[in-house]
């Protein structure tokens, strides 16, 4: 795609980034994406884990869900009981 693409940034600061684009860059629903801004530039860069030492909440979540996204169904389903019943026992 060498043609450059010009999108609105609407009123809560997104951009939606075109199909095309996302497929190009090999970007799926629930990836995790990096950005940042070089030269005055806003970057995005889709990545697999989360850098080392960042510890914010959203760099956390954002680990436990690539994480939970590479595990195979079986472990998945058997993450979701043992976190159903943490809940369960947290409300009761």
């Amino acid at each position: 795609m060498n043609k450059p693409i010009y999108k609105l940034v609407d009123s809560k600061g997104r951009v939606l980034i075109p199909k095309a684009l996302r497929d190009m860059a090999k970007m799926e629903y629930g990836d995790i994406v990096r950005l940042g801004l070089a030269d005055g530039k806003v970057t995005v860069r889709k990545v697999d884990i989360v850098e080392a030492g960042d510890q914010s909440p959203e760099a956390v979540e954002a680990y436990v869900r690539a994480a939970f996204k590479s595990m195979p169904d079986s472990t998945r389903l058997e993450l979701i009981g043992e976190l159903s019943s943490l809940l369960q026992k947290k409300e009761g």
